[in-house]
């Protein structure tokens, strides 16, 4: 689906570009409170591995958030033979398009990762699909990496549901992660190298403009790219 959109939107011309501006100005930042249970603090680099559409925009979302050391994107839920693009393009492989997170607790928390997660990053209560991308590869989940992370994903499941804070019921799933696959090389950092490319402009760059207003204690500006981790290591 999202090949066709973005063939599509790779034709249209610098006028339409231009239109799009005020559309992703009038985009609303969804206001969510807090969870009410959160992870211990911690003192070594923890993981967190989530899915919820297109992984461009989530792990440009992340790459602006301070206390996050790297956010790759990738594919959780399914086996390694299967974690290439045009495998997992079909639908059929089990993994979603992912974003595994690492990051430092002493500066953000599991639980306000996903605060951020369910308010700017994507919609929750979109099943199988985000935006204009259908499919079981763009759906919502959350796959955990420790019993504690499993509690304060399902609490705040149940906490925002309860307040009903969206229209709809939130559909992500949680489940434990089996194993994260990075994707390809030309995925990585595609938000800060096609800030202008349609899909992006449209879709993601209102995610991270969302982020810089309804989370400003937690944006930077220069975001944490992939390529700058490999570099130092």
């Amino acid at each position: 689906m999202r090949r066709s959109v973005l063939s599509l939107l790779a034709a249209t011309t610098a006028l339409t570009l231009a239109f799009a501006a005020p559309t992703r100005a009038a985009e609303d930042a969804i206001v969510i409170p807090a969870p009410t249970v959160d992870a211990a603090p911690a003192n070594s680099i923890q993981t967190a591995v989530i899915a919820g559409g297109c992984f461009w925009g989530v792990q440009g979302v992340f790459q602006h958030t301070a206390g996050v050391v790297n956010a790759v994107s990738g594919y959780a839920g399914g086996t390694k033979a299967t974690a290439d693009y045009q495998t997992v393009s079909s639908g059929r492989t089990g993994h979603a398009e992912s974003v595994e997170i690492k990051f430092d607790p002493k500066k953000i928390s599991y639980g306000k990762i996903l605060q951020i997660y369910f308010s700017v990053a994507h919609d929750p209560t979109q099943l199988n699909r985000q935006g204009p991308d259908s499919g079981t590869q763009y759906r919502s989940a959350i796959f955990t990496t420790s019993d504690e992370q499993k509690k304060v994903a399902e609490a705040y499941i149940a906490q925002l549901d309860g307040a009903k804070v969206f229209s709809k019921p939130i559909v992500t799933k949680v489940g434990a992660l089996e194993a994260f696959y990075p994707a390809e090389g030309y995925h990585q950092d595609y938000l800060t190298l096609h800030p202008n490319q349609p899909y992006i402009a449209y879709n993601d760059i209102p995610k991270v403009e969302n982020l810089k207003k309804l989370f400003a204690d937690n944006y930077i500006e220069k975001p944490t790219l992939v390529s700058a981790s490999k570099a130092t290591n």
